[in-house]
C-alpha cells in the first residue's frame, strides 16, 4: 500500500465529479483495484491507448488484471514505453558471457582457408555477449492494434584471453528485424494466446570472401502463457539465392525451419529453453540452449546468468561445427 500512496496524492487535483473524463475515471480505477506491480507509467499506458468510436477517438479504459503474469507485465512495460518518442527498449535478452568455455573447441578451418595458414589456434574459452534492441515504426496502424517494429541484435564472440593473436573478435553476427506486432487474448481451456507477430529478418557476419555468412527469412510467431510459464512457436521460410552467390546453402539443415522457445518463471529466477531442428533433423543436427538467470543479492538491475548451448548453429560461422559450450556471466534484460 505504500508504493500507491505515491499515487494517490496527485489525483486529489482530478475532477471528481459526474463529467469526469475516461482517463481520470481509468486512473482511479486502477489506483484502487489495480495490482500493486503497475507503475505511474503503467497506469498512463494503460488509459491514453485510444480506440476508434463514431465521430471522436476517446481513451479506453484498459481491463484491470490482478495479479500480472509475467508476460503481462513484459507487456505493460512495453506499453508504457511505446507512447514515448525516441524510444529505444529490449528485444531479445541482454546479457555478457566473460567466461563461454566450448567444450569441443572452435572450428578453426574457415579462418585457416582465408588466411592460407596451416593452423589457427583459437582458445577454448572466449567471451560472448548479445545487444538486441527496438523501437516503435508504427502505433496502432489504422485503428487495428497492430503495431510496427524495427530491431537490431548483435551477438559477438571475442577471442578475449587469446593474447598470441591479438584477441580477435572471431565472429560477430548481426540481425536487423521488422515486424508486425497484435495482442490477443484468446483462451484455449488453462492456455492463453498472448501475441502474435509476423516480421522479415536478414542475418549476416559482415564479412567477405570465404568468410561470409547470411541469409533472409520471413516468420510467424505465436505467443503463449499458462501461468508463469510462457513458450513461443516461430516457424520461418528462408529466401533462397542463387546457387553461386549463396554462401551458406545448407543452412536449413542444421537450423531448421522454425523453433521453440520457453520460459518459466519462478520467484526472482527465470529459466529459459530455445529448441531449434531436433524433431525435423531426427535429434541429428539440432541445438539446445538452456539458460538460467538469478538475483545479484537485492540489484535490481543486472543478474546473474547461466547459458549452455548444445549442438548447430551457435553462429553463422559455425552453423555446421557442432558446439557444447557452457557460459557464466550476466543479464541485462530478461525473458520475462
Amino acid at each position: 500500500m505504500k508504493k500507491k500512496a505515491l499515487f494517490i496524492f496527485p489525483l486529489f487535483f482530478l475532477p471528481l465529479c459526474a463529467h469526469a473524463s475516461s482517463f481520470d475515471t481509468c486512473i482511479m480505477q486502477l489506483v484502487e483495484n489495480g495490482p500493486d506491480e503497475l507503475t505511474l507509467g503503467m497506469m498512463k499506458a494503460r488509459c491514453t491507448v485510444e480506440v476508434e468510436k463514431p465521430g471522436t477517438r476517446q481513451p479506453k479504459v484498459a481491463q484491470l488484471s490482478s495479479p500480472l503474469t509475467p508476460v503481462a507485465r513484459r507487456l505493460e512495460t512495453d506499453r508504457s514505453n511505446i507512447l514515448k518518442p525516441f524510444t529505444l527498449m529490449a528485444h531479445n535478452p541482454n546479457y555478457i558471457l566473460p567466461f563461454a568455455h566450448n567444450f569441443v573447441g572452435w572450428g578453426s578451418e574457415p579462418y585457416t582457408n582465408t588466411n592460407g595458414e596451416e593452423h589457427l589456434d583459437l582458445e577454448d574459452t572466449e567471451i560472448q555477449l548479445q545487444l538486441s534492441i527496438k523501437t516503435p515504426l508504427a502505433v496502432d496502424l489504422f485503428s487495428t492494434g497492430v503495431n510496427a517494429w524495427g530491431g537490431y541484435t548483435i551477438r559477438s564472440f571475442w577471442q578475449g584471453y587469446n593474447s598470441n593473436n591479438s584477441s580477435p573478435f572471431r565472429e560477430t553476427n548481426h540481425e536487423p528485424e521488422i515486424w508486425l506486432q497484435h495482442s490477443s487474448n484468446l483462451h484455449f481451456g488453462p492456455l492463453r494466446n498472448v501475441g502474435n507477430s509476423i516480421g522479415l529478418v536478414h542475418q549476416s557476419n559482415g564479412q567477405g570472401g570465404n568468410l561470409s555468412r547470411s541469409w533472409n527469412y520471413a516468420y510467424v510467431t505465436f505467443g503463449f502463457e499458462l501461468a508463469d510459464f510462457v513458450f513461443m512457436v516461430k516457424p520461418w521460410y528462408r529466401f533462397q539465392e542463387n546457387a553461386e552467390d549463396d554462401n551458406n546453402a545448407t543452412i536449413t539443415d542444421y537450423l531448421g525451419h522454425g523453433e521453440l522457445t520457453a520460459a518459466w518463471k519462478y520467484g526472482d529466477n527465470v529459466f529459459s529453453l530455445i529448441s531449434r531442428n531436433n524433431l525435423e533433423s531426427g535429434f541429428s543436427r539440432g541445438s539446445v540452449q538452456f539458460g538460467w538467470s538469478f538475483p545479484l543479492f537485492n540489484y535490481h538491475y543486472i543478474k546473474g546468468y547461466v547459458q549452455y548451448f548444445s549442438g548447430y548453429g551457435e553462429s553463422l560461422i559455425d552453423y555446421d561445427h557442432y558446439v557444447n559450450r557452457l557460459g557464466v556471466g550476466f543479464l541485462l534484460t530478461d525473458f520475462l
